[in-house]
């Protein structure tokens, strides 16, 4: 989990996982762009609005818009060098 500045592991051998890591500095880059708090506010509300509409935890939190720009390019290593700002609303 990121929660700028730090990110928080359940266990020390998730930090050789390139794939989490680079999940979670996308998450980094989004909340630097939206100043940290803001990105709270909007990830929360933007997680209750899907629990509304597809009545599943899993459902709503995999298509927060924060999320699905994540997961579409933690494989993707060189994403961040070339991520424009707020790539995320293309993930609205």
């Amino acid at each position: 989990m990121a929660l700028f500045p730090f990110l928080l592991l359940k266990d020390k051998k998730y930090s050789s996982n390139q794939v989490l890591l680079q999940h979670e500095k996308i998450h980094f880059r989004q909340q630097a762009e939206l100043l940290i708090l803001p990105f709270y506010i909007w990830y929360i509300t933007e997680y209750v609005v899907r629990l509304v509409i597809y009545k599943n935890h899993s459902s709503a939190y995999k298509n927060i818009s924060f999320e699905r720009e994540a997961y579409a390019n933690e494989n993707n290593t060189g994403y961040l060098k070339n991520r424009k700002p707020y790539s995320f609303f293309k993930f609205i």
